[in-house]
């Protein structure tokens, strides 16, 4: 008599169990994408924090560029207010794209490229524009990840459930934003 009812009982306990295991593992990937994001707010942030010093290294130089240090300006203070994933793939491709013209620029003064400063300059935005590219992969996949469980099953029951969605990759739909920023004179 007390036999079916053990069966039933194992069985409902299994259930519950994988359903908590399932579940755990969605917040867990889902902590990881938001933690993923962060770390690519934190190296933007960086890389937008090194644009005054470099405006300011170049201001005396470029005085007849002020156009090409303005868009500069200008794509930084639009990143920096950017909020979600796809503003702020668009407004970091901005920034690059304005870099890109910058250092194109910066190439035609002599004394610009050989000053400590610069070459300083140069180095940090070249490390940073590394640790953005390596945090942009790993945001991406550990959305992947997240993204890949919620449309499986069974996990996609309980992602529906707890209102797990999936998220955004971080892409950039500029062909020229894709290409690493060259900081070499």
């Amino acid at each position: 008599m007390f036999g079916p009812l053990i069966v039933i009982l194992v069985v409902v306990g299994l259930i519950v169990f994988v359903g908590i295991g399932i579940y755990n593992g969605l917040v867990a990937s889902r902590r990881d994408c938001d933690n993923a994001l962060s770390q690519i707010d934190v190296q933007l942030k960086r890389r937008y924090d090194l644009i005054p010093n470099l405006v300011e290294t170049v201001k005396g130089f470029m005085k007849f560029e002020s156009d090409t240090l303005e868009k500069v300006v200008q794509a930084r203070a639009a990143a920096l207010g950017a909020k979600s994933v796809g503003e702020k793939s668009s407004a970091d491709a901005n920034v690059t794209t304005a870099l890109n013209g910058f250092f194109a620029v910066a190439e035609s003064y002599p004394d610009l490229k050989s000053g400590t400063n610069m070459l300083s300059l140069q180095e940090e935005l070249k490390s940073t524009e590394n640790k953005v590219a390596y945090a942009r992969q790993y945001y991406n996949d550990a959305v992947t990840r997240l993204n890949t469980k919620v449309e499986q099953f069974p996990s996609s029951f309980f992602a529906g459930m707890a209102g797990i969605k999936p998220k955004e990759l971080f892409e950039l739909d500029e062909p020229a934003a894709r290409e690493a920023i060259k900081v070499q004179f």
